[in-house]
């Protein structure tokens, strides 16, 4: 069975919009464990802006399930994993402009420099993965870095703005998830996805985890975060392993 995985940054975001104490993204981990997730996930961006590193710290102590580290590829970055030890580290790329990470890994040609930064992540127990678009050259070059997981960025796919690009793009996320499978590795899926459009993975096999953050949030906005993760939950829940 998939399992949901919950990113709990926009709780942070909310709170440091008035440089307090509230919502606390802990709090809210807490909550979504309770409901179904079977894995936190935060994204210590280098210029703070959202999880800070006193979140990073107690998820740690606090996280019943699995504690998910995204970041990028920096050595401040490699330093603090190895010292919170986190059960899994996504690397991902970073623009301190951007709202969000606007799309994958460049893996390809930096095959060597991977390998050596993931390498004491490994030595420290960590598992890693890659943040990477549904690029058959980029699960090539995923796989020979030597990662456990890949996460195949689902951006394009969740912001199609036709079906029939939405079609295609689906077709190029389940491909990888094939190619990704075929090279031994395990596959997550993440971004931009939500109650409605997750839909269409139900029947697709070969998928670990489904990474979801913005809609779950914002649906708790509404009901709370139990019933907005419990409902996720149910249906990632249900679909094909």
């Amino acid at each position: 069975m998939p399992a949901l995985a919950v990113n709990v940054d926009h709780v942070a975001t909310l709170r440091q919009a008035r440089q307090g104490s509230e919502p606390d993204p802990v709090t809210a981990a807490h909550l979504a464990e309770m409901a179904g997730a079977r894995a936190i996930i935060v994204h210590l961006r280098e210029d703070r802006r959202h999880i800070q590193d006193r979140d990073v710290a107690l998820l740690r102590q606090l996280v019943k399930t699995r504690l998910h580290l995204e970041m990028a590829a920096t050595s401040e970055m490699g330093r603090l994993a190895r010292g919170i030890a986190p059960d899994l580290v996504c690397l991902v790329p970073e623009k301190r402009q951007e709202l969000t990470t606007e799309g994958g890994l460049a893996c390809q040609g930096r095959e060597t420099e991977l390998s050596d930064y993931i390498a004491p992540l490994r030595e420290a127990g960590i598992a890693i993965s890659l943040f990477i678009d549904p690029d058959p050259a980029q699960v090539e070059a995923a796989a020979a870095i030597g990662t456990d997981y890949i996460e195949i960025h689902t951006g394009a796919y969740s912001d199609a703005p036709t079906p029939a690009k939405r079609q295609q793009e689906f077709a190029r996320v389940t491909q990888a998830i094939s190619q990704g499978q075929d090279l031994g590795l395990k596959v997550n899926l993440g971004h931009g996805l939500n109650y409605e459009n997750v839909w269409a993975f139900a029947k697709t096999p070969g998928v670990s985890e489904y990474s979801i953050g913005h809609s779950i949030m914002s649906r708790a906005i509404m009901v709370g975060m139990r019933e907005a993760v419990a409902e996720m939950a149910r249906i990632v829940g249900g679909f094909a392993d």
